[in-house]
């Protein structure tokens, strides 16, 4: 049987199981605070995918978010930002299970198959075993939804992605019977010196402009559910890693009948520093949390 190893453990979030629970909570815990009026249904939702230190408050808050309307969830697709994959078309990891600190979680195999069968999606698991946009959410998935499955999808900022997603959406609408909520990870605009990307300047006020201008554009535009329009911002703006990831989620949840998505938060790493550490940076990684 496939099984997919955890690369992160250790550097994004705490390799030991005690420690990895502990963290998660904590988490869980601070994300509390970013939950307020939440949509009657969720049908999917955005999620950062750095350090737990930096974005795990945020991913907490989703997952917390999700479960608090319902807690049955049979699986998770995942769409996953891509950082290292240069292929064009969605890479569906169909079989097997993923290994965390927290233990093992199954793959949906037969959700995963229907996908590859009835979309541009392909099968391939070796594009995922580099990979950290999925796997440092799958812990979350263990601990709040530990019955749950998964089906991880890396997809790429290209045009296929809209379609891919909207059919993702109409397989899922296919199968009343099973509970899935969909999930899309990726941050938002990687600013400063260390990226190659300040159009604003170095220092604090091109950080801000990241924040309320770069990020905010794509933000507004996943609430708006324009899908083709935020994979085009975040390509042409530099605004989000994940673009492609997000446009799939978008798409998908509307063929759900998601249409009133939330903002959690939004925050970025250099807020995060000031806060916990009292220390600044001239650079800045964003964060979203939203459900739709």
């Amino acid at each position: 049987m496939e099984i997919r190893n955890p690369v992160v453990a250790g550097q994004f979030y705490s390799g030991s199981n005690k420690g990895c629970l502990a963290e998660l909570h904590q988490c869980i815990d601070d994300g509390g605070s970013f939950i307020h009026d939440l949509p009657h249904s969720i049908a999917g939702g955005i999620v950062p995918h750095a350090g737990w230190t930096f974005s795990g408050d945020l991913a907490g808050a989703v997952f917390s978010a999700i479960k608090r309307i319902d807690r049955d969830i049979d699986t998770f697709v995942i769409f996953g930002a891509v950082h290292c994959y240069m292929g064009r078309s969605p890479a569906v990891y169909d079989r097997g299970s993923w290994k965390t600190p927290v233990g093992t979680i199954e793959i949906d195999s037969d959700l995963a198959g229907d996908i590859v069968a009835g979309s541009a999606g392909i099968s391939d698991l070796d594009v995922h075993g580099g990979e950290h946009s999925i796997e440092v959410q799958v812990p979350f998935i263990q601990e709040i939804f530990p019955e749950a499955k998964i089906v991880p999808v890396m997809v790429p900022p290209c045009s296929e992605a809209v379609e891919f997603g909207a059919d993702v959406g109409k397989i899922i609408a296919g199968t009343p019977e099973k509970r899935v909520v969909c999930i899309a990870s990726s941050d938002l605009t990687h600013y400063g010196p260390r990226y190659g990307f300040y159009p604003a300047g170095a220092g604090q006020d091109g950080i801000r402009w990241a924040k309320e201008v770069n990020d905010a554009g794509f933000i507004n535009l996943a609430l708006e559910m324009k899908a083709a329009e935020l994979l085009a911002h975040g390509k042409e703006k530099n605004s989000a890693c994940g673009a492609g990831a997000v446009a799939a989620l978008v798409a998908a949840v509307k063929q759900l009948g998601a249409d009133t998505p939330v903002l959690l938060g939004h925050t970025h790493s250099n807020e995060v520093m000031v806060h916990k550490y009292g220390q600044s940076s001239e650079e800045s990684v964003g964060y979203a949390g939203i459900v739709f």
